[in-house]
């Protein structure tokens, strides 16, 4: 495990773009494993910037979601297909066919957590899976008390999460109260695992995450155990460690 500390959220951005862009040029038929929330709007932003200086090309380029409500229609500006188009897909040369998210349409949850499990399968495995930390430690919507060896599964969502996600919508109400997430068995077999965070109100959990026990009560700390895991942190989310 390999901590990066950053001045502030700008730095921490363009650390954390650096390693993606590095997988990219690298490898530029990699599958990145990308993730949505706030956290990561600051790296989409930087990626994009140098997009369109010539300086990566995502055209050979896969992605896989971590992560999308159930119930959702794609088209709903807060789902997450939509974020994702919004902040990246829409911006640069990614293939449409090479973008792959659960499809929260779908409310056969068997059928289509299997079918995702299906994708990652066929794309070959996630090269580089980028995560944030929920402030209980859930990754994805893998909350606290989560079995590690799941695959992709259909989550209610608890209480804390539907709060931190209330800013996203008009009301508390409308917030999805289930989503298909990948599972912490997915994400553990990522080649590299990024992990960013920022904020003095992430610095408590970074703290018991990755100095801590590992339990599936802090699902994060199960990245203590992953073999190429990079966490980017910036100065407040690192206070405590």
């Amino acid at each position: 495990m390999k901590i990066i500390r950053a001045k502030d959220y700008y730095d921490m951005s363009r650390k954390a773009a650096n390693i993606i862009s590095a997988q990219v040029i690298m490898k530029p038929n990699c599958v990145l494993g990308l993730a949505t929330g706030g956290t990561p709007v600051g790296i989409y932003k930087q990626l994009v910037e140098w997009y369109n200086k010539d300086d990566i090309d995502f055209s050979e380029v896969t992605t896989v979601n971590l992560d999308e409500y159930r119930g959702l229609p794609r088209e709903h500006p807060e789902s997450y297909w939509s974020f994702m188009h919004r902040n990246l897909f829409d911006l640069v040369n990614i293939r449409p066919e090479r973008i792959n998210l659960p499809d929260g349409t779908n409310l056969d949850a068997a059928a289509e957590c299997a079918r995702y499990d299906y994708v990652i399968q066929r794309v070959g495995g996630i090269d580089l899976q980028l995560l944030g930390i929920g402030h209980d430690g859930h990754i994805g919507f893998n909350e606290p008390g989560s079995a590690f060896e799941l695959g992709t599964h259909c989550v209610d969502l608890t209480e804390e999460t539907i709060e931190a996600n209330k800013r996203f919508f008009a009301s508390k109400e409308e917030v999805p109260r289930q989503a298909y997430t990948m599972g912490i068995k997915t994400i553990m077999q990522a080649r590299k695992v990024l992990l960013v965070a920022n904020g003095a109100g992430k610095a408590e959990i970074i703290k018991r995450a990755f100095f801590g026990p590992v339990t599936p009560e802090v699902p994060a700390s199960i990245l203590q155990m992953h073999p190429d895991c990079t966490i980017v942190l910036d100065a407040e989310a690192a206070s405590l460690i």
